[in-house]
């Protein structure tokens, strides 16, 4: 296998204006609506977590880390709540069973989601949760300690329970979250497998039906259908028509599609929670020389990020390398357009936009497990914009695409 053959085989792509074979680059299968069941991270996993987590804690002498709902509560705990002005959060101690603390009503329902050892705590509708948590804190002698506070977590519980422990000193919880979120196990990969086969096999079966006259909204809702009916889970759909696909997520301008118009959709969907983000663009009817070429440099625009995701080398440097040559073509320079105006691509796991980005000035090492977006679109104001997006993940060998990115504007789908 000549060395073009073994990287394109690794990367999933080719080099612009170079036919793509049939190699299997991506990780998984191709994707069928019918397909073996997947299982969700189990208790097992949830403790191996919450272990590693209150290693993290220790390490960097961090009494304990708050966490409300959302994402990280489920990645944690297994609780998969809503946030709401009625505080439902963990308080996970660096030795020790975790605190759930939420409202009395809903105690039946945490409970059952509840994965990992844990108390729970409850308080009427007429009480403070932060008097919960301070008090908690101050039996387990932590009130004059140090709580780390996950990142997205909102003021006012901090604020409250701040006001009732003065001595406790908060920071930020970015750390010891991250630095085991970033990194996905075996059982969070082939989730995220299955949500992106089941992205593809959708977007498949939507191009089908798609017919002149059509509005981004009558494109949407179809492809909606057609991820329930695959299997996704928590489907959303944008299909962005003709100028409007020079903004990367938009216009409210809706028009119908004819002979040549540019289509942008970027469609998500999940699997047990995790989550695919994949974009297609195609041409209804027959593409434009220009389209055809914006197209060819966009997809060598994600063959050079895959070049660059090298484990060790850090995640912007993977922007910097497509940046640099997008302004040898003559885009840019930098954010400016035509051009590339956002970053390269994003974590992505639970949420679709998970730390850490692939942009300018990012110095986090690629490292095995971590997983990311590869969209290096490109937009032309006023006329239309390129962008494809497949997911991939980082490997002792390399990065591996989760699924195949289409070779040309004839065949946008494979």
């Amino acid at each position: 296998m000549t060395t073009l053959a073994r990287r394109d085989l690794l990367r999933g792509g080719a080099m612009a204006g170079v036919a793509l074979t049939a190699a299997p680059a991506a990780i998984g299968a191709a994707p069928s609506p019918a397909m073996v069941p997947v299982a969700p991270i189990g208790r097992a996993e949830r403790v191996a977590r919450l272990a590693r987590l209150q290693a993290e804690l220790r390490r960097r002498n961090l009494s304990a880390l708050l966490v409300e709902a959302g994402s990280s509560l489920v990645y944690f705990t297994g609780i998969d709540w809503w946030r709401s002005e009625r505080t439902t959060a963990a308080v996970i101690p660096a030795d020790g069973p975790v605190l759930i603390v939420t409202p009395f009503f809903e105690e039946p329902s945490i409970r059952e989601m509840l994965d990992v050892p844990g108390e729970v705590r409850v308080w009427q509708e007429d009480e403070s949760p932060f008097a919960l948590i301070a008090g908690w804190l101050s039996e387990k002698k932590l009130s004059a300690g140090t709580l780390a506070v996950e990142e997205t977590a909102r003021f006012f519980i901090v604020d409250g329970i701040r006001r009732l422990l003065p001595d406790l000193k908060t920071v930020s919880g970015a750390g010891p979250v991250n630095a085991l979120r970033m990194i996905k196990s075996p059982a969070e990969i082939a989730l995220l497998q299955r949500a992106n086969d089941i992205m593809i096999a959708a977007y498949r079966a939507t191009h089908a039906e798609v017919r002149a006259g059509m509005t981004g909204d009558d494109i949407n809702a179809i492809m909606t259908a057609q991820i329930a009916r695959h299997g996704g889970q928590r489907g959303s759909s944008s299909a962005q028509v003709g100028p409007g696909s020079a903004l990367p997520h938009g216009s409210k301008e809706r028009l119908k599609l004819a002979e040549g118009t540019v289509v942008l959709m970027d469609c998500t969907c999940s699997m047990h929670g995790y989550v695919s983000d994949v974009s297609r663009t195609f041409v209804f009817g027959e593409p434009t020389a220009e389209q055809r070429r914006v197209f060819a440099q966009m997809r060598q625009g994600m063959v050079v990020a895959m070049d660059a995701a090298k484990v060790g080398a850090p995640a912007g440097s993977v922007d910097d390398a497509v940046r640099a040559y997008y302004e040898k073509l003559g885009y840019g320079p930098r954010y400016a357009l035509p051009g590339l105006s956002h970053r390269t691509g994003h974590g992505i796991g639970l949420d679709v936009h998970e730390p850490v980005n692939l942009v300018h000035g990012e110095t986090t090492p690629l490292a095995p497990g971590m997983c990311f977006s590869n969209e290096p679109g490109l937009y032309l104001p006023g006329k239309f914009g390129i962008r494809i997006e497949d997911c991939f993940t980082i490997t002792d060998e390399g990065p591996r695409f989760f699924t195949q990115p289409p070779a040309s504007l004839d065949k946008p789908f494979g």
